[in-house]
């Protein structure tokens, strides 16, 4: 990741920077950060790298993050709506949360 750290680069892949998703994906695979991990999942579709993100995660709000993305995933909007709802209780500044609750 640039100086910026992972949060601005998440900032800008939602956004659409296509520089920015391609950082995020080249990062991830040595990352030990769990949100670095789960977003590239989501950027590329891929739940495997769940796994990583799982053991990477320590706290609930990492925890909750790969859950959440883990049921986008796999397609199950409910779950989706019911995990993002109570994490933006507790975490209102998620903007993976709020993205994928927006999608």
């Amino acid at each position: 990741m640039n100086d910026e750290g992972p949060d601005a680069a998440v900032r800008r892949a939602i956004g659409g920077d296509e520089a920015s998703v391609a950082e995020i994906l080249a990062a991830a695979d040595e990352s030990a950060d769990a949100l670095t991990i789960a977003m590239a999942a989501l950027l590329d579709g891929d739940a495997a790298r769940l796994a990583r993100a799982d053991l990477a995660a320590v706290t609930s709000r990492e925890r909750q993050v790969v859950a959440i993305a883990r049921a986008h995933l796999a397609g199950d909007r409910e779950l989706v709506d019911a995990l993002a709802r109570d994490h933006l209780v507790s975490f209102p500044d998620s903007l993976i949360v709020s993205w994928i609750a927006s999608r």
